[in-house]
Order: C-alpha cells, then structure tokens, then sequence
C-alpha cells in the first residue's frame, strides 16, 4: 500500500492557525473556469487521487456500526516490543488545539473514550494552542514523563516532524492521528480517507445535479493547507472535464459575513449562480442565507455535517451534499494505544471510512437537541452520558 505520512487534515476549520504557508499554483483562467493539465495543482497527485476514491467504495473491515474501529486496507504491523501487560496505563496526548467547533466536538468525544477503559489511569493532556513551538516543547516534555504511548495531532506536518521523531526514539509508543507528518516512525497514523475524496464527493455532486454550462461558485477557506488544497484540487479535476462553468474561485477565511458578502456579490454579477463548492461547510449557511435575502432560489449546495446547516437543509428542503471528515476518528487513537499497550496488531496506516450525508439519509443525522455547530459524524451517540459533555 501506498504511503501517505504527508497528510495535513483539517476538516471543517473556521480557522486553521500555522498550517503550511505554500501558496497554490494557479488552477483557475481569469474566468474561473478550469485550466489544462498543464497549471494543475502542486498538490494534485493523480495516484493518491485514485486510490482515495477507490477508498469511497472499498469494504471496510472491523465491526458493524463502529466506523471509528473499521480500517480499509490495514498493512498489519506486529506490536509485542510495546506490550506492557497489567493496565494502570499513563496516557498521553499532544493536542494542536481546540481552536474550532471540530477539535472541540472531537476532544469530548476523546475525552469519553478514555473513560470507557478503566486501564487507563491518567489521561495527560498539553494543548498546543494552535502554536508549532510550544508543541514542540509539549512532545518534548511529554517524551521524558511516565507515558505508556504518546498520541500526538501535529499541528503542521513539516515543522512537528522533528519533535515527532524524537519521541519515537525513546521507544515509547507514538500515534499520530488526523494531520500527519514526513516520517514513518509513528506505530500507527490514523486519518480518514482525506481531502481528495471530500472535494470529489462535493464536485461529482454539483455535476450531476447541476447542467451543463450551469455556473458554479468555488467557496474555499485558506490557500496552501494540504488538505484543503487537495480537496480543491480533486474539485477542479472533475470540473474540468464537466462542462460546469466555475465562475470564481473566493477565499472566505472562514468568515461567516465574507461569505456573505462573497456570494451576494456573485448573485449580482453574475445574475445567477446554479452551484455552491465549498471546501469546508462551516460556513454554508451564510451561503444559503445569501441567496434567501437576495430573492432567489438557493441552488445546489455542498455542506457538512454541522448541525445549523444540516436543520436548514432539511427545513429549507434544500438539494445538497454534505461530504465528512468524521469527528470519530478522535476515539480511534485511544482504542489503537490500548492494542499496542497489548501487544495486538494495528494498521501502520489506519485509514478510517469517511461517509458523506445525502438527501436520502440527511434527517438520520439531524440532531434538534444539539449546538447548532455540532458534527453528526461524533460517533458518541452510545457513550455514557451523551448528549451531555458534547452540549
């Protein structure tokens, strides 16, 4: 199987603090339509493309109904160097931050999963604050207390990968989870399929529902964070061969009133928009409030599993798609610690499904009694004490 240590994930960031700052080639004319293969993206990698849209339809393996617990394809590594039989496990985690609704749904549901395994007696938890440096001082300190496995989610991939490798070589266990980094050293490096199968879901979408010639808004948050690129860049592959007019390409820093102010303009420019891409949904009910107000018909849109947008799709009866990056994976590195602490096997890449909401399953996922920017994809709905820690 292919490598992928590269992988910066941040799925449904209102605000991605000190990712990469590579600026993207230019993918789009001055019309925003799709160019040649010529000026596609740096990031565009036509064979990981393949194999995460192979990944969409793969079957997983592991237990019903346990997405957070399945793997596609695992390349199983043998473990027993780390088995330290007996519990009373210190665990430890270096977290990016919790800078957005995303993190924060995930660290609950973390939070609950430790609870679940009486083994684990100490959870240690540094907070990186979204700040390269002072999670490399976290790894650092962490490599030198009693921890039985470090879990870390890098905050960027290159910068971390120093810090990362150093607490490998302690021979304590390492797990990375959600955003990855450039070394191999890591046990196992858990993510779901990644940022080209979310932009294709949301393109492959617009372009069956939207004709030929239709004009398309590309809606994205920041330039030159991995995964949201790739997620574009897998957007404007299938675009360019649609016949789909992407009329912009906008950048929102995930603000809700530029978002707003984005798509009212275009409204007026253009005099109609028949397709809303977006990158990350954390903002796509401003979108849709944009076209309420100016008047006309909200056309088809691309969310995500945020609870706001997810009510106003279905009580709008909007035409939408709302690709994931599942909120569950956060239990699946605790669960993965606890194997290797036992000497079992685990995936040295361990790559969770990634579902995506459809308007023949979208009321499943509506939760009335949740925050409005709560992830359905949580996976915590049979945890002890739901809704509770997540309210």
């Amino acid at each position: 199987m292919t490598k992928r240590w590269a992988l910066v994930v941040v799925a449904g960031a209102l605000a991605v603090a000190g990712c990469s700052s590579d600026l993207p080639d230019e993918t789009t004319t001055a019309s925003g339509s799709p160019t040649s293969d010529a000026s596609k993206s740096k990031f565009f990698d036509q064979t990981e493309y393949n194999r995460q849209l192979a990944f969409r339809d793969a079957r997983p393996q592991g237990p019903d109904g346990k997405p957070w617990e399945q793997m596609l394809e695992p390349e199983l590594v043998d473990t027993a160097r780390f088995a330290k039989p007996g519990g009373n496990y210190t665990l430890c985690f270096s977290n990016a931050a919790v800078n957005n609704p995303w993190r924060q749904v995930g660290y609950k549901t973390m939070q609950q999963e430790v609870k679940l395994h009486p083994e684990i007696t100490t959870f240690t938890v540094l907070d990186a604050e979204a700040k390269d440096d002072k999670q490399i001082s976290d790894i650092q300190s962490l490599s030198t207390k009693n921890c039985a496995a470090i879990i870390i989610s890098p905050n960027t991939t290159a910068t971390l990968t120093p810090a990362v490798e150093q607490a490998c070589a302690t021979g304590v266990p390492v797990i990375v989870f959600d955003r990855g980094v450039n070394t191999s050293c890591p046990v196992t490096f858990i993510h779901p399929i990644g940022g080209f199968a979310f932009g294709a879901d949301g393109a492959e979408f617009l372009k069956e529902k939207v004709k030929p010639g239709g004009k398309v808004l590309a809606l994205r948050i920041l330039p030159g964070v991995d995964v949201l690129e790739q997620r574009w860049a897998a957007a404007n592959e299938i675009f360019a061969g649609s016949g789909l007019d992407v009329v912009g390409v906008e950048f929102t820093d995930g603000d809700a009133a530029k978002t707003k102010s984005i798509v009212a303009d275009y409204i007026q420019r253009e005099g109609q928009i028949d397709g809303v891409w977006m990158d990350a949904g954390a903002t796509a009910v401003a979108a849709v409030e944009a076209f309420q107000d100016a008047g006309v018909d909200v056309p088809a849109i691309v969310g995500e599993d945020q609870q706001d947008f997810l009510r106003l799709w279905v009580d709008e009866g909007l035409t939408a798609v709302a690709p994931t990056y599942p909120t569950y994976q956060w239990r699946t590195p605790v669960i993965a610690a606890l194997k290797i602490l036992k000497g079992e096997q685990v995936p040295k890449e361990w790559v969770l499904p990634q579902p995506r909401i459809t308007g023949d399953n979208v009321k499943d996922y509506v939760k009335q009694d949740m925050p409005p920017l709560h992830y359905a994809m949580c996976g915590c709905e049979d945890m002890p004490g739901y809704p509770g820690p997540w309210r």
